[in-house]
């Protein structure tokens, strides 16, 4: 090709012309250096497939050859076409010539910065669209440049109802979350849980449970226990998410049943093949001690073992290897028979007066706690020698989860929420007043603080708690010296009072003694009956939140909360995944599980069990 002068024109008119494939070469101005061999390979194959759609553009040296600023890829994957096969049509290309290096330079970095890759929601419907008219995978990926398990994933979630990709186009949803939608069959199901997550941070497993409440993942406990080709083999049905390896079994029931089956087999190996006087089964993931405690169940130990003196020799020297991380299997081997020696094991007659629970823990693992003894057999076991009778009396009050710090923030509550419930009953106020004052209430009883202090009505941590005003008032006695007031002129004061009339007067003594009202008065019977009668709700006054509650109990009795407000137990998956959090999470957990609509939807929580956690109060007030 003859050399030719440089064209002096805008970028609208330069010109195209077609340059032989060897007469071109990728620009040092081209600021696409690095591009992987996978990325040209799958766009040579386009092109072979759908011919080259778009021109190259560059600049013509001074021998002639033209160096491509833009397209640099596209000429690559022409050129691997040409060392494919020698009977390539693409002898030349179409290239767009700049006038000088300046405007080629320009034309480098407009093409490169306004290069974008397809949007998700449009490679979804540019996909689907292709599929419809009868292209197949292969020749969608060849046509996209692009993976054909991409294509297959786009294909996916092209099937989604219209208004789910058109949040996903407009940013209203994440690609996780459409994924997760994948998993529906029930479109008026997705469309009413799409309203509900638009714009939020939703987890995609927040998703799928709601879509999916009843599933559970191949990775629970239970599954792992009973093995997913035992399930499917027992006609158990499974879903398998196209975007993850995640395996869902759809009949909780049938593999509950295959659970207590297992455990049951188990079970009775305990009592028939190591002769253990009982054994029983459990469906929880752990062994409620404090539940083991309240059975007063005792406990056996193994009964340790003693190594020989050579034993003993040949077990440090085995551990030392071990420790050096170059202990073969045969030596592996012989450790464990060791230790098993030194961790002894339980007598005939240990086990004639003892017993064992078995459950499948957390990992899907068996898990068996062994040699214990039962009330009604601790006696036997004492004159058999296996058990020590007990020394000291232990407490049978289990230890309460509050602390007294929190049962005092609760029982202030509740004595303002009386209060202000009496603000509304002057008649019974002064009832209760004449009561108090009268011979009527004993020489010792009385109803309300008559020196008119304040008892405290308001928790050391305020969060969630909203006091009424008018309870505000008075002067507290620890107070009293140093924020008293004087009136200067008694008579005059006395006068304005009576003229603002009987019933503001009313309202002022009702409002002096209510605030008197000093916690349980009268006992605590005396109490409910003046709290009922008023129509006195804590919940008015108060909300539970991370930092008023939740966070001040301890991490198992969220667990025992949340199993209490969602009607189910520990096995369940929700609570599975609310235990694995660290102890503030719970306590935000559950502040959202009170206050937030959202979190109660994803959580599956019924109307009649929000209307319980409207009401919900600990039972410490």
């Amino acid at each position: 090709m003859t050399k030719q002068q440089p064209i002096q024109t805008d970028t609208a008119s330069a010109v195209i012309l077609q340059i032989p494939l060897e007469m071109l070469y990728i620009s040092d101005l081209n600021p696409r250096k690095a591009v992987s061999d996978a990325h040209i390979e799958s766009l040579a194959d386009s092109i072979e497939r759908f011919g080259l759609i778009h021109n190259l553009a560059g600049l013509m040296d001074e021998d002639g050859k033209v160096g491509i600023v833009a397209g640099g890829c596209r000429l690559r994957a022409v050129q691997m076409i040409a060392e494919r096969s020698k009977a390539h049509p693409f002898t030349t290309l179409p290239v767009k010539l700049a006038a000088d290096a300046t405007e080629a330079e320009d034309w480098a970095s407009a093409e490169n910065a306004a290069r974008e890759d397809m949007t998700p929601a449009d490679e979804i419907c540019a996909f689907g669209r292709m599929k419809s008219r009868g292209a197949s995978v292969p020749e969608i990926a060849l046509a996209f440049a692009v993976t054909e398990a991409r294509v297959y994933q786009r294909l996916a979630l092209a099937g989604l109802p219209e208004p789910v990709l058109e949040a996903l186009a407009a940013g209203e949803i994440s690609l996780g979350t459409a994924k997760a939608f994948t998993l529906s069959d029930d479109e008026a199901l997705t469309l009413n849980l799409l309203d509900q997550v638009k714009g939020q941070a939703v987890s995609e497993s927040a998703i799928k449970n709601a879509l999916h409440p009843d599933a559970i993942k191949a990775t629970d406990r239970r599954a792992k226990f009973v093995g997913l080709e035992t399930y499917e083999a027992e006609g158990g049905t499974v879903t398998r998410d196209l975007f993850s390896d995640e395996v869902f079994l759809a009949s909780p029931a049938l593999l509950d049943r295959l659970l207590a089956e297992k455990l049951e087999a188990a079970r009775a190996d305990l009592v028939e093949t190591q002769a253990w006087a009982w054994a029983e089964t459990r469906s929880e993931a752990w062994l409620n001690y404090y539940e083991l405690d309240q059975m007063k169940l005792a406990r056996l130990y193994p009964i340790e073992g003693d190594l020989s003196e050579e034993e003993t020799q040949e077990y440090d020297e085995l551990a030392d290897l071990a420790n050096g991380g170059v202990l073969d299997e045969d030596g592996e081997a012989r450790l464990s028979e060791l230790q098993a020696i030194l961790d002894g094991d339980y007598s005939e007659d240990q086990k004639a007066h003892a017993g064992c629970i078995i459950l499948v823990n957390g990992s899907g693992k068996p898990e068996i706690t062994a040699g214990l003894v039962r009330p009604e057999d601790k006696k036997a076991a004492i004159e058999a020698g296996v058990l020590q009778a007990p020394q000291t009396t232990k407490s049978d009050t289990p230890k309460s989860p509050y602390s007294q710090k929190l049962v005092a923030d609760m029982q202030a509550i509740r004595l303002a929420s009386v209060q202000a419930a009496l603000l509304a009953k002057p008649e019974l106020v002064l009832d209760l007043l004449g009561f108090g004052l009268s011979e009527a209430s004993g020489s010792f009883e009385s109803v309300f603080g008559i020196r008119l202090g304040r008892p405290t009505n308001a928790p050391s941590v305020q969060d969630g708690f909203d006091h009424e005003p008018r309870l505000e008032h008075g002067i507290d006695a620890s107070e009293y010296w140093q924020n008293g007031t004087r009136v200067e002129d008694l008579s005059e004061a006395f006068t304005a009072f009576r003229e603002d009339g009987k019933k503001a007067r009313n309202a002022q003594i009702t409002e002096a003694i209510a605030r008197t009202l000093p916690y349980q008065a009268g006992g605590a019977e005396f109490f409910d009956l003046i709290a009922d009668e008023a129509g006195a709700d804590i919940r008015k006054h108060w909300t539970p939140t991370a930092e008023n509650f939740f966070s001040r109990v301890s991490a198992g009795h969220l667990v025992d909360l949340l199993c209490e407000f969602i009607d189910c137990d520990a096995r369940d998956e929700r609570v599975v995944a609310f235990a694995k959090l660290k102890k503030a999470e719970k306590a935000e957990k559950m502040e959202k599980l009170v206050s937030d609509p959202t979190t109660q939807k994803l959580m599956g929580l019924t109307t009649d069990q929000k209307a319980k956690l409207e009401k919900w109060v600990p039972d410490c007030t």
